[in-house]
């Protein structure tokens, strides 16, 4: 299924920073002209994402969730009480902060968020969760725990399931080829890649049909 992406908002630009124990990435996207930011999944070292923030004069307007397992939402609740950030979420997994505070809003499918003038797009991509979700920008596109840089996210977590991670990773294997991808942890060769590249090499998005999918994801 082909995603239509001509109507998307200038992209923001993008600050990846690895934070914590257990090799996650957080994505730092800024309007260059407000300098209007969002956090992607803060966690571990929200105060040094926030001196990160504060060092290139960006203001923090909304934290951006891909799914709710605590390796990502470890930083929310001090990130909404230092910036009064809105929190953008899946209506599915949305349960699981409602002890952060703060705005909220629903990161139903094809939902665009702005950050300043520039601005993302929630895509819905279950599997790894129930609730997981991408965020589409021209040119890019933010992972989390759905596409990794050679591998995928696991679905034998509670709310995982193979099926719908099959699915979600069809759809995102749609986009231009040349879209960039920003996973949620540093589990490959680079910190980044392309569709294009994940297409040839990833293992995972080689297979197929979903029973051969299933079997690799199994092992």
């Amino acid at each position: 299924m082909l995603l239509d992406i001509a109507n998307l908002s200038p992209p923001p630009e993008v600050v990846q920073i690895e934070v914590g124990l257990l090799q996650n990435f957080c994505e730092i996207l800024f309007c260059p002209e407000t300098r209007a930011a969002a956090i992607v999944d803060p966690a571990w070292e929200a105060d040094r994402l926030l001196r990160e923030c504060d060092a290139r004069g960006l203001r923090v307007t909304h934290a951006l969730i891909t799914h709710t397992h605590e390796d990502h939402i470890e930083g929310v609740e001090e990130l909404v009480r230092r910036t009064g950030a809105t929190v953008v979420v899946s209506p599915r997994e949305a349960e699981v902060l409602t002890g952060a505070g703060g705005a909220r809003i629903d990161a139903v499918d094809r939902l665009d968020i702005a950050i300043g003038r520039c601005g993302v797009r929630a895509l819905d991509t279950p599997g790894h969760t129930v609730g997981g979700t991408c965020y589409l920008a021209d040119g890019f596109l933010i992972t989390g725990d759905v596409l990794f840089v050679g591998g995928c996210g696991r679905t034998d977590f509670p709310g995982g399931d193979a099926a719908a991670m099959w699915a979600s990773l069809q759809r995102l294997v749609a986009l231009p080829e040349e879209t960039r991808i920003y996973p949620g942890h540093d589990y490959g060769a680079t910190p980044t890649s392309t569709i294009a590249h994940e297409v040839r090499e990833n293992p995972y998005l080689r297979c197929r049909t979903f029973e051969e999918f299933r079997t690799r994801r199994s092992r």
